[in-house]
């Protein structure tokens, strides 16, 4: 049976669970334990829409982003794909051959400006091995592609010679995008994309990818532990826990009014400018752990 998606749904990740078998060999005998990264996570992401999937670390929110976009293949579960050009698609289930042409209309912006780039390609080749890997521009087209999205994401073109190293790491981060969005995608996982940057430079980087989904019709999956940077940029927030969803509603209403203890937890631990509004972190933290701790 051909699952099927309404026209607004760009992603319907249903049951996901990634699981890691882990040996340890004692004395007599060996023992297996299994890591549950990721464990059954449904959500839908709609078209135009950015979803912030937020947790502390070791939640699971990086292993569900390589998971949806098979840098890593899942245990089990669906993840449906509206593509533009072959119609809805179970990524978790496509052999690598299938799966390579849908590369084009799905990409990361990594977390590390600085590891993520390789530091003997130039910028030119850094943005333009896409296009050369699926053969979609050559020569003169392939030079114009790059020039004018480096443009886009405020690259002077005439650096496009140098190599990683002469950039800051803001810039760097510019040119992780303009890789990205030179395949023309349609969904885009950003993994913790600014968190490795300077508050001031956070900001310029969210700006442009807002502007970039406005003008070319983005979708995001939005992976951060940045919760300002969160409730000012996504339409919806997903928090994960221990490899589990455990709450999902849109970003204010999520931050006025959390339903689930964790998620009480883990907005109570974020800073206030204003040292009026703080919370009492403690009563919080407390008051959740006795309702987790509950019948």
């Amino acid at each position: 049976m051909t699952a099927t998606l309404d026209a607004d749904t760009v992603l319907s990740v249903r049951q996901l669970s990634k699981h890691y078998p882990i040996v340890s060999k004692g004395l007599f005998r060996r023992r297996v334990v299994t890591v549950k990264a990721c464990d059954d996570v449904s959500f839908d992401v709609k078209r135009g829409e950015t979803l912030g999937i937020v947790g502390e670390s070791g939640s699971g929110k990086t292993t569900l982003g390589r998971a949806i976009l098979r840098a890593t293949k899942p245990t089990s579960g669906q993840v449906l794909f509206q593509s533009p050009t072959r119609g809805v698609v179970d990524l978790a289930q496509l052999p690598p051959a299938e799966l390579k042409p849908l590369r084009t209309e799905l990409q990361m912006i990594f977390q590390d400006p600085f590891g993520s780039l390789n530091p003997r390609m130039t910028v030119q080749q850094i943005v333009a091995e896409p296009l050369v890997i699926h053969r979609l521009a050559s020569g003169s087209e392939l030079d114009d592609r790059v020039v004018a999205m480096l443009k886009r994401v405020g690259i002077r073109p005439e650096y496009r010679t140098r190599y990683p190293h002469a950039f800051s790491g803001g810039q760097r981060q510019r040119i992780g995008i303009a890789r990205a969005l030179v395949m023309k995608p349609t969904l885009i996982v950003a993994d913790e994309a600014v968190s490795a940057l300077d508050v001031s430079v956070q900001a310029q980087v969210i700006n442009l990818l807002a502007e970039l989904q406005e003008e070319f019709g983005l979708t995001y999956l939005f992976v951060a532990h940045g919760l300002a940077v969160v409730r000012h940029f996504c339409n919806r927030v997903a928090v994960m826990s221990q490899g589990r969803l455990v709450e999902l509603d849109e970003t204010e209403r999520l931050f006025r009014d959390p339903q689930h203890p964790y998620t009480r937890t883990l907005l109570a631990a974020q800073p206030d400018p204003d040292p009026d509004k703080r919370p009492d972190w403690a009563a919080l933290a407390a008051a959740s752990a006795a309702e987790s701790s509950s019948p």
